[in-house]
């Protein structure tokens, strides 16, 4: 049954503009090389920018056949690289392709010695490697990859159609291999980024500690819990709950007291009870942290948890009275996160509560000072000893 490259060529190419993974985009070709042109085995040489180099990024074939991936490297010098970075094949040939048959037939009629080596070195990479033909694969200026293809299993030499076929399919290749490295650069400047950001905000939740010398490690602790609060009601069901919501949940919990840098350090470290104005005074730091955040766009989720962690489900938090379910779902979590561990730490006018004790406190303001639904997974975590 006749091949339909017209359909083929469309087939392959919306499929590899949905690849965002450059391995798994090459060898989905190479594969379907083989499969639909039925040729004996088939192998791409891509360019490594770190290594400057051409490598053999995939081959497939039968094992005699078949060389190990990454196993071949050619340099810029390689013969079978240099005929096509500097478009010899155009020039002896006039096509954008080299068959080992035409070259080998053609090559005794090139008058230019250094041009009839550099083809006789280019055909004998291809004898090396047991290929019939060869396409380049070009991105603008620069040579991209070199698709190699070996005999077609029925013996015949590739047609016409065939060759126009993985002509056309090498530049739909070209550009989805280049989106496709570009999506991972992107995507991996993006962790790195990311990387950075979450050290950058650790080492901002350690200085609010430091200020603060009765609460060290409480930034740590409250973020630990609110974390396993946040994956409990994932496990609850609870349809708020993805992986964005964690990230965020994860950044609010770290900064969720970042607005006390803007709070005296002689109110902070206070030994006696604070006064009225004191108190006032300590509660602004939610806003100041706001303020701090608000310029970072990408922290919008993560600011309503920094907002609203004082937020009480009965309505007499700060710093807007938001009542039940008008609070943040990430503020609640952090809101029973950070009275728990206030709970039980000690302070210098008074003694932590016990575990126990801080628990039972928890359940007591159900429905009161703390959303039932994170008090319900808070419960489940206690119980299977996870706080």
């Amino acid at each position: 049954m006749a091949i339909d490259y017209k359909k083929e060529l469309e087939t392959a190419a919306k499929t590899m503009i949905l690849v965002h993974n450059p391995d798994t985009l090459i060898k989905m070709i190479v594969r379907t090389i083989v499969q639909k042109v039925k040729v004996i085995h088939s192998g791409i040489l891509l360019y490594n920018k770190d290594k400057n180099s051409y490598i053999l990024t995939v081959s497939r074939g039968p094992v005699g056949l078949r060389i190990p991936e990454g196993f071949t490297r050619m340099d810029m010098n390689n013969p079978l690289i240099r005929f096509f970075w500097e478009r010899k094949n155009k020039l002896i040939f006039n096509n954008d392709y080299l068959i080992y048959d035409e070259g080998k037939s053609f090559v005794e009629q090139i008058g230019d010695s250094d041009l009839k080596q550099l083809l006789l070195g280019a055909l004998h990479q291809m004898e090396i490697f047991e290929t019939t033909a060869c396409i380049p694969s070009y991105f603008g200026d620069d040579l991209l990859g070199i698709l190699l293809l070996g005999k077609k299993n029925d013996g015949k030499a590739l047609g016409n159609d065939e060759m126009n076929f993985f002509i056309a399919l090498a530049q739909d290749v070209a550009m989805a291999i280049k989106n496709a490295q570009l999506f991972t650069e992107l995507k991996s400047e993006l962790e790195n980024k990311r990387s950075l950001f979450y050290h950058t905000t650790i080492a901002l939740a350690a200085a609010i500690d430091a200020k603060d010398h009765y609460t060290h490690g409480h930034t740590n602790r409250v973020t630990n819990v609110s974390l396993e609060i946040a994956k409990k009601l994932g496990e609850m069901d609870n349809k708020e709950i993805n992986e964005q919501f964690l990230e965020e949940v994860h950044i609010a919990s770290l900064l969720h007291d970042i607005g006390k840098i803007g709070i005296s350090e002689a109110i902070l470290n206070k030994v006696d009870p604070l006064t009225e104005e004191e108190r006032k005074k300590i509660k602004e730091h939610a806003m100041i942290g706001v303020t701090i955040l608000q310029p970072i766009r990408e922290l919008r989720g993560s600011i309503l948890g920094v907002r609203y962690h004082h937020e009480r489900y009965d309505g007499k938090g700060y710093p807007e009275g938001l009542k039940g379910e008008e609070i943040p779902l990430i503020a609640s979590i952090i809101s029973v996160a950070d009275a728990f561990d206030a709970m039980i730490s000690d302070r210098p006018y008074r003694k932590g509560l016990s575990k126990e004790e801080a628990i039972a406190e928890i359940k007591d303001k159900n429905g009161t000072q703390f959303d039932p639904q994170v008090v319900a997974a808070f419960m489940e975590l206690c119980a299977a000893s996870k706080i």
